[in-house]
């Protein structure tokens, strides 16, 4: 019997993230493998405290973070998933998109909750998890490709780190 639960345990430290619950109002399309969707597992979180949300743009430079009452006036695409973050662990937030291609995708860690982007607190995140440093994120950082069915990616957030700008908790 001991020898089963050593066996178990290193399977659970073998895939992290792999019992975490799929969070957000279009879980269902990830755990149900309904696509396209992305299941997004984030990583590095500093804290608890707020929201996790993730968006979706059109793949281009012009609409990529623009408002998303922008977008919705000149009849763009935009989707956001918003969730409390987990207790604790990686966080897994299913977004729905419109049909296969090519997205922007955008991690917001609102950590003060007034669902504006604080850059002295709050933390960010994209597909490719090159650190954004003091610039303003590139769109290529935040491309992704999704297939007919639930496209998987990882995202480490990132908080600002004194004078390097944002960067990784470690």
């Amino acid at each position: 019997m001991a020898m089963w639960s050593v066996a178990a345990a290193a399977l659970a430290l073998a895939a992290p993230g792999a019992r975490a619950q799929v969070l957000g109002s279009d879980a269902a399309a990830c755990t149900a493998e309904q696509g396209p969707a992305i299941l997004a597992t984030v990583t590095g979180l500093k804290d608890r405290s707020g929201t996790l949300k993730l968006e979706l743009y059109p793949p281009n430079e012009d609409d990529f973070l623009a408002g998303d009452k922008d977008l919705a006036k000149a009849g763009k695409f935009f989707r956001r998933v918003t969730v409390a973050p987990p207790p604790s662990g990686d966080a897994a937030i299913c977004i729905r998109v419109p049909r296969p291609g090519r997205y922007a995708l955008f991690l917001g860690h609102d950590r003060d909750g007034k669902r504006k982007f604080n850059f002295w607190s709050d933390g960010a995140g994209f597909p490719s998890n090159h650190k954004i440093g003091r610039a303003r994120p590139k769109l290529a950082d935040a491309l992704i490709d999704v297939g007919p069915g639930v496209t998987r990616t990882v995202i480490r957030a990132q908080y600002l780190r004194g004078l390097g700008g944002f960067g990784f908790m470690r």
